[in-house]
């Protein structure tokens, strides 16, 4: 699983809001390469299934709270990176998986574009089994 990270601050940029807020052919540019990224793993025959996740400020966060669960919306401060969107391949090896989630280095951004941290995503394997879990 190819794990892609963002900020509430990083949503209102690409969906043009607050100070920061991204030119549309910028967005445009952005999203044409993840659909070619997307369309050469289909190709490969190494996509499985891949989702955008909705901004954090429509995030819950459930708890439990002296043993009754507790539920407060926008969870997420404006500063937190959240999960924004996965890919699932299957593919030889985890080198391989490597290199796929690599290409996402050239995602196109505005010059001057800020980012709520340092760019990154995270790959993982998916365990099939509890053997897979390592424990």
């Amino acid at each position: 699983m190819i794990m892609l990270f963002g900020s509430q601050r990083d949503y209102d940029a690409i969906t043009g809001k607050g100070r920061d807020a991204w030119p549309v052919e910028e967005v445009a540019a952005m999203h044409a390469f993840m659909e070619k990224w997307n369309r050469e793993l289909v190709e490969s025959g190494e996509f499985v299934d891949a989702q955008g996740l909705t901004a954090p400020v429509h995030a819950r966060r459930i708890s439990l709270r002296d043993g009754a669960p507790v539920v407060t919306d926008g969870p997420y401060a404006e500063t937190q990176e959240v999960l924004a969107g996965y890919t699932i391949v299957e593919c030889d090896s985890f080198d391989r998986a490597t290199e796929i989630a690599a290409r996402l280095a050239d995602t196109p951004h505005p010059a001057g574009a800020t980012t709520q941290g340092e760019w990154h995503v995270d790959i993982r394997p998916i365990a099939e089994t509890t053997a897979g879990f390592d424990l």
